[in-house]
This record gives C-alpha cells, structure tokens and sequence, in this order.
C-alpha cells in the first residue's frame, strides 16, 4: 500500500470518528426490562419526597398508578441507579433513566417522545438549577405537562420536588447549586441574590400556587420557605406577576413524601413530618438588605400517618404559628420549638 493510500485511509478514519462524534446524542438512554412500550392505563398522582434516602412507600405509589406500563426517571446529571431500584419494587414492563445535560439535549425528539410513552416519571434529586436552566421553555417541559394532563402519575425526591410545585426556589443566584442556602442566611435579608424565584415550569392543578422545599428540618429550611412566601405574597412589585396572594409553601422532611391525590387529598408516609404553611395573615415591611420582619404565618406540621386536604388546607395536624423579627424566628410551640 502507498503512502498516499496510508494517508487516504488516515483521513477517512479520522473524518469517521468525528462523524460519529458529531451524531452522539445529548441524552443518555438506560433502559432495564422490555425493549417494547407498552399502553397503560394510568392514574395520576404527585409523590413529594422530601429527598435522603428513598423511600420505598413513594415509589409504590407511583407504580401501582403506572399500569404495569413503563417507568422513566429523568435527571440532568448521574447515572442508572433507580433503575434496579424501581424493578426489585414494582411490576413494570421496563424502568428507563433518561439523563438531559443541556438544553440541546432537552430539544431532542427522542426526550419529548419517551416522556410520551411513560407511564410513571419521576425527577431525581441533584441541583434545581440545572431543571430550570436546562429544560425550562424546551420541547421537554411541554411533554412533562402534556404527561401531567393524560393522568401521568409523577414524583420528585430533593431538587426533583423543589420543580413540582408552581413557584420555585431556583438555587441560581450567586452561588449556584446552593444546598447551604439555610434558614438563617435567608432572614438576614429576603432579597439576596442568593434568593432567586421563578414560576411555571410544570402544570400540576392540584399544586397551583404552592412552592415546595426539601431536606426540611435536618438542612434548617424553615426560615427560607417563609423567606419565599413573604416575597411571593407581597404585592411589591418585587415579586412574580400573576395572582400571588394565596401563595402556600410545603416543606417535606427527609424519608418523607406527601402523596396527593388528584383532588387535593394528601397523606404523610415515611420517617418524618410535612409542613404546609399559610401566608394570607402575615405582613411586613419587607425591606431590601433588612432582616425579615413579617408574620405570623399559620404552620400545621403533619407526622407520618396523617393527612391533609390541599383544597381546603386543613388536616390531621399540630398547628402553631411562627413569627420573624429582625431576622429571628419565634413560634408559639412549646419552648418555642420550630419544627
């Protein structure tokens, strides 16, 4: 062979790789069970976890409403490890974990398409950030709502929960990916850069005007949830547009989930307690770069066991109030008890 040869076929080698490259995919695809999709007859249903370690109750509620049908778990990072997971659980024709890394990825048919065919899907955990930024106002945002209107049942652990709810804490300030974002930090002033707020991302009825936050007691959220509220339920001109007057916050422990029923019935399951807390009484002046003044608001802490109606917000709870002061919260409990 001549070296002119050698070379030819260096090149078109070489040019071949790259092709490949150029046609990779964006998403990553992991599949375990049948090849095939199967058609379903679904349920829907919303599994709030509070994020931690899984709770195996969660994930049952989201299969037995899956009709045997197929399982997707969608992430912007990490790899397939629901998988075997949700199968030694649930009877299903197949558990998919689809990965979307960028808004390329969320563009892509092939994403729009599997979220079509699933029968259950749950968001997992990670950074909320990467929810927002990559998959917001994509070809993937329209089939999750379009799923959520077929009767789709649809879960989320941790950052997966923090997207569920119509309002959202976006962790995309200052600090990107903001897990320490605590309580404390919040109050000392509501509008930090760190605190960045969006709304719309899915269209869940039954969680409309309500923002969500995870890892509750154990990462001291509370004092940022009503951070959130009091920012959302003051009509500032600071705040989201449209109707933000009846704004409610949820905050879920870890091994914890809410699992709400299309009517708005919702039971606690797992190892700790669910807050839903009211804003509608509270007021304040509501200062940039002044610690939270503002209050009360209405907590009712639900332990696992109880329930609670969303429609009327009212259930089987411990109902207390809490106040900030310069930053500083006080509640009604017994010895003054936050959580």
């Amino acid at each position: 062979m001549s070296s002119l040869q050698i070379l030819g076929l260096g090149v078109f080698f070489a040019a071949s790789a790259v092709s490949s490259l150029a046609q990779a995919p964006a998403y990553r695809y992991i599949r375990a069970g049948e090849n095939a999709d199967v058609a379903a007859q679904t349920r829907p249903g919303f599994a709030l976890m509070g994020g931690g370690t899984d709770l195996d109750e969660a994930f049952q509620f989201l299969c037995d409403r899956a009709g045997g049908g197929d399982f997707l778990v969608l992430r912007a990072t990490g790899d397939d490890e629901y998988n075997p997971y949700i199968r030694g659980l649930c009877h299903l024709n197949s558990v998919a974990t689809l990965i979307i890394p960028n808004r390329e990825a969320a563009a892509d048919p092939f994403v729009a398409d599997a979220i079509e065919h699933a029968s259950a899907i749950f968001i997992a955990g990670g950074d909320q950030a990467n929810y927002i930024n990559f998959w917001m106002n994509t070809p993937l945002q329209a089939a999750l709502n379009g799923a959520i209107r077929r009767g789709v049942p649809i879960g989320g652990t941790s950052a997966g929960l923090a997207v569920l709810g119509e309002y959202i804490y976006t962790a995309q300030g200052d600090k990107p990916d903001d897990p320490n974002l605590d309580g404390k930090t919040a109050l000392v002033d509501p509008y930090s850069s760190r605190i960045s707020l969006t709304h719309g991302f899915l269209d869940i009825p039954i969680l409309k005007g309500i923002i969500t936050d995870t890892h509750f007691a154990r990462r001291d959220r509370m004092g940022r949830l009503l951070v959130f509220l009091a920012r959302l339920n003051k009509p500032d001109g600071k705040s989201l547009p449209g109707n933000v007057t009846t704004i409610h916050g949820i905050g879920v422990e870890e091994r914890a989930a809410v699992l709400v029923e299309p009517d708005g019935q919702a039971r606690v399951v797992g190892y700790g307690g669910a807050y839903f807390i009211d804003a509608k009484g509270a007021d304040g002046p509501l200062q940039i770069g002044k610690p939270l003044t503002y209050g009360p608001f209405e907590v009712q802490k639900v332990v696992p066991g109880g329930s609670f109606y969303l429609n009327s917000w009212a259930g089987d709870s411990i109902s207390y109030r809490i106040s900030a002061k310069s930053g500083k919260l006080r509640s009604t409990q017994t010895a003054n008890e936050i959580y």
